[in-house]
């Protein structure tokens, strides 16, 4: 029995019926020739989720994706030091001293997965400084994303991979060189690694083009892209991988004063957050109507439920796994 068909036959009811109205929303989107925007938050990079985004991507079923730097760089890091991560299924018993040994042992836990600095955060790191470097010393500037895409594409890591490179979402979306907006990526390892050169003067911060920047580049994007259908948005997890990118909607038509602007046409949340007081990840969709994000009548769905359980299935369903 396909995917598709065991999961129409078995969820009716609940999350599992909201996971497939969701999905044939989705499909209905693409169907009425709307784009996708898809947001990434968490760790779903270390989650695997390439395995099925990656397909996604190339199959066109997604058209713009915000992440946060972690899933930015997490899926090339999965890509090149796989064999290398540990697994630690008994997360939940581990004791203060087991995490001070994984620490010394250049582990680093994302819940039931240890990601190998050696292996992966410096790995990446020297071959990013040369592509750092070279920029700042070309006079050019990038977004965190384009030199991610300029690293996959230059073929440098390919002696490293250790997962079969069709199970990357990064490499999938370099070939498509499909846009990625990339919020707060000062967090992540990565972002962290360029601050250190730029506080030893190896570097200047404006190689890298900001989260405003970001902004201003999706601003542009986002009118000359919602015609007809519109454009949807899945959100996965909350965050600033989907808060970002929302706003620019209400940013446009409000702080702009630009006429025209249509709403997000279709929304998704997959959250195992609760509905909480002040929570972003907990809102309501509806929530979003009073921000100027989402219309009456959007489509909205939402799936409260562990998005590396959800996502893959929705994603089975709009590829007619």
């Amino acid at each position: 029995m396909q995917i598709s068909n065991f999961l129409r036959h078995h969820y009716k009811h609940f999350n599992a019926a909201a996971l497939i109205d969701a999905a044939d929303g989705y499909v209905a989107h693409l169907q009425d020739g709307g784009k996708m925007m898809v947001t990434l938050a968490g760790a779903m990079s270390t989650a695997e989720l390439g395995k099925s985004l990656a397909e996604m991507i190339r199959q066109d079923k997604i058209h713009i994706i915000s992440c946060t730097g972690a899933n930015l760089e997490e899926d090339i890091m999965n890509l090149v030091a796989h064999k290398h991560y540990k697994r630690v299924p008994n997360y939940r018993d581990l004791s203060p001293q087991e995490e001070w040994d994984l620490l010394q042992n250049h582990y680093n836990r994302v819940t039931d997965t240890c990601i190998p600095e050696e292996e992966a955060f410096r790995k990446l790191q020297s071959h990013l400084w040369d592509i750092w470097s070279t920029a700042e010393k070309n006079g050019e500037r990038y977004f965190p994303h384009e030199f991610m895409y300029k690293l996959l594409l230059s073929g440098v890591l390919e002696q490293y991979y250790e997962i079969d490179p069709k199970n990357s979402w990064m490499l999938a979306a370099a070939e498509k060189n499909i846009p990625i907006v990339v919020p707060g990526w000062e967090d992540s390892t990565m972002g962290n690694i360029f601050t250190s050169y730029c506080i030893k003067g190896d570097l200047k911060p404006s190689t890298m083009k900001s989260g405003i920047e970001y902004m201003m580049w999706l601003a542009d994007w986002y009118p000359k892209n919602c015609g007809g259908k519109g454009i949807g948005f899945f959100q996965v997890g909350g965050g600033i991988a989907g808060d970002f990118p929302i706003c620019v909607v209400p940013m446009l038509e409000q702080d702009l004063e630009m006429e025209g602007i249509p709403f997000w046409s279709y929304f998704c949340q997959i959250s195992d957050s609760t509905t909480s007081y002040g929570s972003y990840s907990g809102a309501v969709p509806n929530e979003k109507i009073t921000w100027g994000k989402l219309d009456i009548d959007t489509p909205k769905f939402i799936v409260e439920s562990d998005a590396t359980i959800v996502a893959p299935l929705i994603f089975a369903i709009v590829l007619g796994w």
